[in-house]
């Protein structure tokens, strides 16, 4: 039923969001093979397109350490099994002060899995 779709569709998205900002601060490297070969991500407004391209901007970012913590994730189901994950939270990096991040991800169904197919991420920057 659509209740049970939904539960479901929760507990991927969330399980996924763990998984990948887990991965994210721990093993930077290995991040792009959460990503489908076709993806597509927007990082500050610059599109990188394919695995690998989004793998190379990965390592080409300039800090060493980084951490993120989530504040809010919320989810909405695709025809299709896909899901829309929307994360907001605060990004820390090297020895900088924390920035509010949005990013959002949109991963479908693949080989018995979810790999992430769209990805745009943001820093909420307010130049006042």
């Amino acid at each position: 039923n659509e209740y049970k779709s939904y539960l479901r569709m929760d507990n991927v998205g969330a399980q996924f969001s763990n998984v990948y900002y887990k991965m994210f601060d721990n093993k930077r490297e290995e991040v792009a093979k959460f990503y489908h070969a076709e993806a597509i991500m927007t990082f500050e407004g610059q599109e990188v397109k394919g695995q690998q391209a989004i793998h190379q901007k990965f390592l080409s970012l300039p800090f060493q350490v980084v951490q993120h913590v989530v504040t809010t994730v919320d989810f909405q189901p695709i025809p299709g099994g896909a899901i829309l994950i929307h994360v907001i939270g605060q990004l820390k990096t090297d020895n900088d002060p924390p920035h509010g991040f949005s990013q959002a991800l949109t991963i479908v169904p693949f080989q018995g899995s979810h790999v992430i197919a769209n990805d745009i991420f943001r820093l909420v920057l307010h130049n006042g």
